[in-house]
């Protein structure tokens, strides 16, 4: 049986001997080089399979059951769309406080109900390790979709896609990442996955939402390199790929705090006159003002493509724990 080590173009089919076939996605640490170089291969088949034929049958039969605890519009439906893309079918259960779980069900139980019917069950829980508490007590696989602060490893994934299609390499790159860098998710996941490349990053933020100084120490033992900063000016000029988030009100204490921090940056074109003219700007979405709108006719503006990659890698990712990759 091939592998990805020895071909990183598997054929689809059933390959239930396949490295992933039954494997629960619910961190970045989880994943080496080989494995990134394995699931781009995939999502740039399923890149080509949706723009030569839209929808196949590669999961016809199977169940995705698609929990969401928290609202979600782009994962959600990132997930949705690439079930059905792949022919596939979808319990959708984003109103969870008018579920059982209102009446007092535990997590465990939920998701033992949910297997029953479900091939596949994709999870966004409020709670740090929810994910893994899931799979834990499921015997299908668990795709973790955010949970609380922690991770949000298919949205890294995406990212990092993202940037090895628009750029075509991820060595080399200085990455900037901007905003809410404490409780941003997406920076910590994609921060962990970019210290297996040759990068450097540059964080800047608010004092009041800097990159967590534990994440920083676990990569500096890595020996990536890094770089702290308020002033987003001083590293624009040398950025491969800007990173922005939105400051999370939700997770903010008070609304004097997010007040506080709210507006500390904000993309413009005349800012970008000062990047280079082959870089991109993502951005996870939603954005709530740290984008000025006219930037979206800048080409290096790639965070609606950034989306539709996810779409991709969210396609390979099922097909792969399926076992038809």
């Amino acid at each position: 049986m091939a592998t990805p080590a020895n071909n990183p173009h598997l054929p689809f089919g059933d390959q239930r001997s396949a490295p992933w076939y039954g494997r629960d996605i619910l961190t970045v640490s989880q994943f080496n080089r080989e494995d990134l170089e394995y699931i781009f291969a995939v999502a740039h088949e399923m890149r080509t399979m949706v723009e030569r034929v839209g929808t196949f049958d590669l999961l016809k039969g199977k169940i995705l059951a698609n929990l969401f605890y928290e609202p979600s519009t782009r994962t959600s439906s990132s997930f949705v769309a690439a079930m059905e893309r792949l022919g596939g079918s979808v319990i959708q259960i984003n109103e969870v406080r008018y579920s059982s779980v209102a009446k007092g069900e535990s997590l465990p139980d939920t998701v033992r109900t949910l297997e029953c019917y479900a091939d596949v069950i994709v999870i966004r829980h409020p709670e740090v390790g929810s994910a893994a508490t899931a799979a834990q007590y499921a015997h299908k696989p668990v795709i973790n979709a955010g949970d609380g602060i922690g991770e949000h490893p298919t949205q890294a994934l995406l990212d990092l896609f993202t940037v090895k299609q628009e750029l075509g390499r991820i060595d080399g790159l200085t990455v900037t990442m901007l905003g809410d860098l404490k409780f941003g998710r997406t920076v910590h996941s994609l921060a962990r996955l970019l210290s297996l490349f040759k990068v450097r990053l540059n964080y800047v933020a608010p004092e009041a939402l800097c990159m967590p100084s534990a994440l920083i120490s676990e990569l500096s033992a890595q020996g990536l390199d890094q770089s702290e900063s308020t002033r987003l000016e001083d590293v624009l000029p040398q950025t491969d790929v800007l990173y922005v988030t939105r400051v999370q009100k939700e997770r903010l204490e008070s609304e004097a705090a997010y007040e506080a921090v709210r507006g500390s940056y904000v993309i413009t074109p005349d800012l970008l006159k000062k990047a280079k003219e082959e870089m991109i700007v993502m951005h996870p979405l939603p954005r709530v003002g740290e984008i000025a709108m006219e930037v979206d006719q800048d080409p290096r503006a790639a965070y609606f493509r950034q989306m539709e990659y996810g779409l991709f890698t969210r396609m390979a990712l099922l097909a792969m724990v399926l076992g038809k990759a």
